[in-house]
């Protein structure tokens, strides 16, 4: 499966701009250098449960059949004790997901595929460099790299939230526009106990209302703008109003009754499995020739 079969407008245009600042390059070759991915990688390995086949396999198995149908290489995964519901992809040479026990406690089978789809498709939009920069500057890093961050960060954070819609798709794809909302409003709302007779469409009225409130007047606009700015996904209502309307459309249905998303002869990079587009010369995520 390709990005382009589903990935959000406002994540293409937004990644299209924010590659396109001077110096942005710079910043993120930067950090690398600095080597927090290896220490973030050594600190979710010796602290995180990595699943397998051989531990904790009612979890692990909820990963490898995903990956088959996005069509991208098998991620490590991992367990982390934390009684927030929460899971991340982090990496550029080693990706890994990693979910928290409060999640897994809080989402039934069918929402726990939808959330690790999201996730995946994170990697299928080679989105996780990106959002591992963003998680970076979020935690402090702007402090360490000084002024170079300060014409960046606020354009990485807003691409990262509009690339939160697409891997929502990606979720929609192996579960259900239905079933993402679902996994919002356990997010949003608290256990299925609370929240499962939740009117999903009332609620993605509430985005409409909220776009009513920022667009009223420059004041109101910069008094959202102050608050969204620094977030990295975008508020809970908006999301589940973009992934019910897109779940009505005919891109969608497409998908889900064959298009690419089952097609054996989509193009994978035959080293690491990726998803490649026909006018690569190399792999975008490991460096093969292709």
């Amino acid at each position: 499966m390709k990005p382009s079969d589903f990935i959000h407008p406002e994540d293409a245009a937004a990644l299209r701009q924010m590659e396109n600042i001077p110096g942005f390059a710079t910043l993120v070759k930067k950090i690398l250098a600095i080597g927090i991915e290896n220490l973030q990688y050594g600190v979710n390995m010796a602290s995180s449960i990595r699943l397998s086949e051989k531990q904790l396999p009612q979890l692990y198995r909820h990963l490898p059949p995903i990956c088959q149908k996005l069509g991208i290489k098998e991620p490590e995964f991992y367990l982390q004790m934390n009684p927030m519901p929460n899971a991340w992809t982090s990496g550029d040479t080693r990706i890994y997901i990693t979910m928290t026990s409060g999640l897994v406690e809080m989402m039934s089978d069918e929402e726990l595929d939808a959330i690790i789809a999201h996730e995946c498709g994170h990697i299928l939009c080679r989105h996780v460099l990106y959002h591992t920069v963003a998680g970076w500057l979020t935690e402090g890093l702007t402090g360490v790299l000084g002024d170079l961050t300060l014409p960046i960060r606020y354009a990485i954070l807003y691409w990262s939230r509009k690339s939160e819609l697409s891997a929502d798709r990606a979720a929609s794809i192996i579960t259900s526009p239905e079933v993402v909302a679902s996994t919002m409003a356990r997010l949003s709302g608290g256990p299925k106990s609370i929240t499962s007779q939740i009117d999903m469409q009332e609620w993605a009225r509430q985005a409409d209302e909220y776009e009513k409130i920022q667009n009223d007047g420059l004041w109101n606009k910069a008094l959202q703008l102050s608050v969204i700015a620094g977030l990295d996904h975008p508020f809970s209502a908006v999301r589940v109003r973009e992934i019910l309307k897109w779940g009505e459309s005919e891109q969608y249905r497409q998908i889900k009754n064959g298009g690419s998303l089952f097609n054996p002869s989509a193009h994978v990079c035959p080293n690491c499995g990726s998803a490649v587009e026909d006018d690569w010369k190399f792999c975008r995520n490991c460096g093969q020739k292709l």
